[in-house]
């Protein structure tokens, strides 16, 4: 008996296993003279061409905004916005807040008191030692061990 593979192509399965990037559009906002925004400006023309090639699936507008700090302000899938103030950073390092801001999925950040959260709360509920059966071991009990030794 002869084993052959089945030959099969993989189905979507509605979005199982796609990414979406969560960042729909990056928007630049500089000055042409002002000295805050000297490391924006070089990295609108060395930087963001390449960064735009690679990342495709998001848009990018640069616009200029005379007499003002620099900054980039990202727009999520969820609605959500952030900004990010660019004055006097280096070309590499707004690279870096980029990089952040597109890879952030524009949530806020939450405070997690629980290691653990559920929507269902326990059925025995939350244990705790102040509720717990005590045993106590009084020295009676040591005693007695001492005394059979």
């Amino acid at each position: 008996m002869v084993v052959r593979a089945i030959h099969a192509v993989s189905k979507p399965q509605n979005g199982v296993g796609a990414f979406v990037v969560q960042c729909k559009k990056l928007e630049f906002y500089y000055c042409d003279w002002a000295g805050s925004s000297k490391g924006m400006n070089s990295f609108i023309r060395h930087q963001l061409p390449l960064f735009a090639q690679r990342n495709p699936q998001v848009e990018m507008t640069v616009t200029p905004r005379p007499r003002r700090h620099p900054f980039v302000r990202a727009s999520y899938v969820n609605g959500q916005a952030k900004v990010v103030c660019l004055r006097n950073l280096e070309k590499l390092q707004i690279l870096d807040k980029v990089r952040l801001m597109k890879s952030d999925n524009g949530e806020k950040l939450k405070r997690v008191n629980k290691p653990v959260t559920s929507i269902n709360d326990g059925v025995r509920g939350i244990f705790s030692h102040l509720h717990s059966n005590k045993l106590s071991i009084g020295l009676e009990g040591m005693e007695l061990k001492k005394k059979k030794k």
